[in-house]
């Protein structure tokens, strides 16, 4: 039988993604669950078999399974893949419990943000501007599928409940005599009180295609 090839690059990704999680699952074992809960806006539910994190995302609720810190759909019992697992338990360790301020930010006001900027524009904001940028109002159709809510933005705009305390709203313009398409993304101020900036890149990249892949032309 042939060994699949991995590619270094791949590998050395996969190696760092399954250490991030390693020791993400060593801080959530050691860590207060229903004070974690009561700051994320999780549940804890706790029986003779078994403790759980009830964790709402992406518009359904996902458990997270302890001590393992496994993170699944509780209807199905499917594993969310490891990039979302992380993003999960990051988000459970990092939330400070703060209220959301109603105050809408920009990547590049975030602190670190612009350092991230072009890798944002690239792999989250691209997408959306060539999967949506000709017919905005698709992606307000698009985003109902996760329950999302038309924002009053741009041409189309979209606000995305992603955690209990992480709305992201989606912003499209259409091109028009003076300027292209173009895309934005924006956030509570309060989001770095629920994620570091790393994972906001890699949770606005990951809302994108889920966005652009619901698309009825995908």
């Amino acid at each position: 039988m042939e060994k699949r090839l991995v590619l270094p690059e791949q590998r050395n990704y996969e190696q760092a993604l399954s250490q991030a999680i390693q020791i993400a699952c060593q801080k959530l074992s050691i860590r207060n669950i229903p004070e974690l809960c009561l700051k994320s806006g999780a549940k804890y539910i706790e029986t003779a078999l078994q403790k759980t994190i009830a964790v709402n995302y992406m518009g359904q609720e996902y458990w997270v399974a302890l001590p393992e810190s496994e993170v699944l759909n509780p209807v199905s019992r499917e594993k969310l893949p490891p990039h979302e697992r992380l993003l999960i338990l990051h988000y459970l360790l990092t939330a400070k419990g703060a209220r959301l301020t109603r105050k809408q930010v920009t990547l590049k006001e975030i602190p670190d943000g612009l350092i991230y900027f072009p890798t944002f524009t690239k792999r989250a904001l691209k997408p959306l501007i060539d999967n949506f940028g000709k017919d905005p109002s698709r992606l307000v159709e698009v985003a109902a599928k996760l329950g999302g809510k038309k924002a009053d933005y741009g041409d189309a705009a979209i606000t995305l409940d992603i955690f209990s305390y992480v709305p992201l709203t989606f912003v499209l313009w259409r091109c028009d005599e003076e300027f292209p398409t173009s895309a934005s993304i924006l956030f509570d101020s309060s989001i770095t009180d629920y994620l570091p900036v790393e994972d906001i890149i890699v949770l606005s990249e990951i809302t994108a295609w889920k966005l652009v892949k619901l698309s009825p032309l995908n």
